[in-house]
């Protein structure tokens, strides 16, 4: 059995973003060329998952309608000798079917993944943030290699992890592994903290963005308490599924490959730089641009 159905939570509002977002989607927000959560989608179809779950919200609109075929415009384009632009509305035409739901409160993330279970039944899915693009151009394959371990080993769910500085051990939900992690491996988790102190934190490891979960999580978010502003913390969830004897089990991206968190506009301003400047149609002329702005500033 292969894992097919891929969930995607949109439906945060995107405050420290504001006023960018006032009207928009985060996850529609450009990085380079591309709105952030159609490399998100890109990353799900080149890893193999092909039924794709929306949790959407208020003024979610425009990301149903992102990847929607539009008719009229692909007319538009022929009818004006700009054929050659058909080119970048490829991903119309990608081999997955897309659904829809909307998480009507803020809630949180676990209440997010609950809205899934409809849609997943009782089979294993993954769980991609649409705000956070793994790899440059999101050429990551770790979902797939995610989707192998928790096939090939009996457990509960995979997370994905990023070491990150221990100044920002803080911002995230940190793992404490049982044993310290090799690069590409999978390992136990013995515990998740969420937002930890650098001094409170058992290591590094921060969570990634990515999860692949079976049925058993259902259970475990709707045991889990809410916490603060009346939120359910998917952390939590998984906590309870290592407490409840689950097997938990963890892997760090590799080396070279990082995550793009777009969350608040210095990391937006980075992932933009950063996809902008290796475009290999643009990104030559971009960075001489930037060099000479540099030089005038030096």
């Amino acid at each position: 059995m292969t894992i097919k159905n891929a969930v995607v939570p949109v439906a945060g509002l995107g405050t420290r973003l504001l006023p960018a977002t006032k009207s928009q989607p985060k996850e529609m927000l450009p990085v380079g060329k591309r709105p952030v959560v159609q490399y998100v989608v890109e990353e799900l179809e080149r890893n193999g998952l092909s039924r794709i779950l929306f949790i959407t919200g208020p003024s979610k609109y425009s990301i149903e309608n992102h990847f929607d075929v539009d008719p009229v415009l692909i007319r538009y384009l022929r009818e004006t000798a700009k054929e050659d632009l058909l080119s970048e509305l490829e991903f119309e035409r990608a081999n997955l079917r897309f659904f829809y739901t909307r998480q009507k409160m803020q809630l949180g993330l676990g209440d997010a993944v609950l809205h899934a279970e409809e849609f997943a039944g009782e089979q294993p899915f993954v769980v991609a943030l649409g705000d956070t693009i793994l790899g440059r151009h999101a050429n990551s394959t770790m979902i797939a290699r995610m989707c192998e371990v928790f096939m090939s080993e009996t457990c509960a769910a995979v997370v994905a992890f990023e070491e990150v500085p221990p100044e920002d051990v803080r911002f995230y939900g940190i793992a404490e592994p049982e044993t310290a992690p090799s690069d590409g491996e999978s390992f136990v988790i013995r515990d998740l903290i969420e937002k930890p102190s650098p001094a409170e934190a058992p290591s590094r490891l921060a969570i990634a963005a990515r999860y692949v979960f079976s049925h058993h999580v259902f259970a475990a978010v709707r045991e889990t308490r809410p916490g603060k502003g009346g939120e359910i913390q998917l952390t939590d969830a998984i906590r309870l599924l290592i407490r409840g004897g689950e097997r938990v089990l963890g892997m760090k991206l590799p080396p070279g490959e990082r995550r793009y968190d777009i969350g608040n506009f210095d990391s937006y301003f980075r992932a933009f730089m950063d996809f902008a400047l290796f475009d290999p149609v643009h990104g030559p002329g971009l960075r001489d641009y930037v060099r000479g702005l540099l030089h005038e500033d030096g």
